[in-house]
């Protein structure tokens, strides 16, 4: 693969990963999966639990775990009227492997 070819592809990478960049550039959000990592990730948590492990507001919160949820890093289960929210484990943050993987290659092929 040429170098254009190469910087095509980084491109791509960038746009897929756009989503998932500006939701985990948030320092709020960083911390909300913080205290979700440090958690059993198949039982997940309540925003009322996130809310007193981060100090931050309910409405919050909530407007950020929507904010992950759609770049598709936590997923949302409903248990009756409880939602519980964890780490995806096939989250979108794979794709984030891929862009350094190929920014590394370039660079390596480049030196």
């Amino acid at each position: 693969m040429n170098k254009n070819d190469q910087l095509k592809l980084i491109k791509e990478d960038f746009i897929n990963c756009q989503k998932v960049l500006l939701a985990i550039g948030d320092e709020t959000r960083q911390s909300i999966l913080l205290v979700l990592m440090g958690t059993d990730c198949k039982n997940g948590l309540r925003v009322g639990e996130i809310t007193q492990q981060t100090h931050l507001s309910r409405p919050s919160v909530s407007h950020h775990l929507r904010v992950l949820r759609e770049a598709g890093i936590i997923i949302m289960r409903k248990e009756g009227t409880k939602n519980f929210y964890y780490i995806d484990v096939s989250t979108k943050i794979s794709l984030l492997k891929n862009l350094i993987y190929d920014i590394e290659k370039l660079i390596i092929e480049t030196k």
